[in-house]
């Protein structure tokens, strides 16, 4: 196992340094961010998204009392070797990676596909995951994620025809209020100006929709075995994910919470980021 050298404390996202962590045949890229010292909140990024992808809006209001650590999942961005086909091959990645840092114990804020993998993350590793936040996802087997393909394609192709980023579309609504939501969301993302990640190839893009349709057509699992507290957030017009899906990790997750974010899609929680941070910090620091 190597690890880059630097433990300088960052109070800024678009200031964390890009470090890699060899364990096994790959080399993950991740930043770490915030004080050191309590359990550290480990972020799980959505599909097609690399270090980059991050709000810092919301990263930085966490890592402000938190321990902040950011990581492109295997064949994404910087991370070496071949992005996996399922969700559950991603999960154990992701467990390499945590165990190659010597995290025993973590807090999870994860969105959309990053949502999958979490809860395969804490069905196999229960004591690993201390609090748990689900974002814009859904369980095993809920209708309609088998449809996130399709979905993806048909925004890509209708922002590709307006000069837009994607996820104008995809995570936001197409009224006035979320056009100007995902104009100000790309913005943000743009605020690192140095040291960015290396985008998303094709061929891992395809893996992860492959293993997104996996997951969406196998057979749901008994979600009353997390037992962590656990936070759920969505906006209320979720073309991807849909909304009705975090209902029903809500009412399958036993002792959840939920908040539903109005006039808001996919990206709710970055739409919404002031509320949402504020109600993230609220739950990881009861």
């Amino acid at each position: 196992m190597t690890t880059s050298d630097d433990d300088s404390v960052i109070t800024s996202y678009a200031d964390a340094p890009s470090r890699t962590i060899t364990t096994g045949d790959v080399t993950f890229a991740y930043r770490e961010l915030g004080p050191k010292g309590g359990v550290p909140v480990v972020l799980f990024v959505h599909l097609a998204a690399t270090l980059d992808n991050w709000d810092p809006r919301v990263v930085d209001a966490v890592a402000r009392g938190h321990h902040v650590i950011a990581f492109d999942q295997r064949g994404v961005g910087a991370s070496t070797g071949t992005a996996p086909t399922t969700v559950e091959a991603m999960a154990d990645d992701a467990y390499a990676f945590l165990t190659a840092l010597g995290l025993e114990r973590i807090d999870v804020l994860s969105f959309s596909l990053g949502g999958f993998v979490a809860q395969v993350l804490v069905e196999r590793h229960p004591d690993l995951i201390r609090r748990l936040i689900l974002t814009g996802t859904g369980p095993r087997g809920g209708k309609g994620i088998a449809k996130v393909p399709a979905v993806t394609f048909y925004d890509t192709i209708r922002a590709t025809l307006t000069r837009s980023d994607p996820k104008e579309f995809l995570f936001f609504n197409r009224n006035t209020e979320g056009k100007r939501a995902g104009r100000a969301f790309i913005e943000r993302l743009g605020e690192r100006t140095v040291d960015r990640d290396d985008p998303i190839s094709v061929r891992a893009f395809v893996n992860q929709l492959k293993a997104i349709t996996r997951w969406g057509l196998a057979t749901p699992t008994d979600l009353s075995k997390i037992t962590q507290p656990t936070l759920i957030a969505n906006g209320d017009n979720d073309r991807m994910v849909p909304s009705v899906l975090s209902h029903d990790l809500q009412h399958r997750i036993p002792g959840s919470e939920l908040i539903i974010y109005p006039d808001s899609g996919h990206g709710g929680v970055f739409q919404h980021h002031d509320e949402f941070a504020r109600a993230a910090v609220e739950f990881l620091d009861r």
